[in-house]
């Protein structure tokens, strides 16, 4: 009886002593388990590709000041046809006022694959006051002046190397220049170039054209 009861008890021991490591044992696999699962929840979510300009080939130092979104941006202004595209950009609000009173909105908002040499606010500026009101106020001759600004086709920044084109205005203008640095007639400098709208490319100017009288 004696042998049996320390047999007993010499399993009761063992089994105590088993216990925690069973336990422990337990507990490291469930911790496994969370830190599996803790890694796949931090993983990184697949980010959705962003949407890339349509608009690309812009140059010039004017560029910079274009706003970055926003029907102004170039991205914006991609989208709609020209005349209603400048209307857009601050930087162009008196040649926008120009064209409204010449009444070439619609004109140029349904031509295709123009170029327009856009004058900044600036560019007019430079015109003395009393000769530019006396501008705005006369029809046919702000018309001519505007068409001047016009090309019947697409002219790209290698049009602009050296060319002779002929405007709306019937009469023709050049372009000579090279890399980012381009003038018309040699006298209008392009700030910002190469910027697409609906239906036409935009070359923007620091000086307002004259056509030849």
């Amino acid at each position: 009886m004696n042998t049996s009861r320390i047999r007993r008890t010499a399993v009761a021991v063992t089994a105590v002593a088993l216990l925690p490591l069973g336990i422990t044992a337990c507990s490291s696999d469930s911790g496994g388990e969370k830190s599996s699962d803790s890694k796949k929840s931090s993983a990184p979510k697949e980010s959705k590709p962003e949407e890339k300009d349509t608009a690309s080939g812009e140059f010039g130092p004017v560029c910079a000041s274009v706003p970055k979104s926003g029907k102004g941006s170039f991205q914006g202004m991609a989208q709609d046809p020209v005349a209603t595209a400048a209307s857009n950009n601050p930087e162009l609000s008196t040649l926008v006022s120009a064209v409204k009173k010449a009444g070439l909105v619609d004109t140029l908002n349904s031509s295709e694959n123009i170029t327009v040499f856009a004058p900044t606010n600036a560019a007019f500026e430079k015109i003395p006051k009393a000769d530019l009101d006396k501008v705005l106020s006369d029809k046919k001759t702000l018309t001519k002046i505007l068409t001047y600004h016009v090309v019947g086709e697409p002219l790209s920044k290698e049009k602009l190397a050296d060319g002779s084109y002929p405007t709306l205005a019937k009469a023709k203008l050049t372009t000579a220049g090279s890399g980012d640095a381009y003038k018309v007639n040699d006298k209008a400098s392009v700030g910002c170039g190469n910027v697409k709208t609906a239906n036409a490319t935009v070359h923007i100017i620091d000086t307002v054209l004259m056509p030849p009288q």
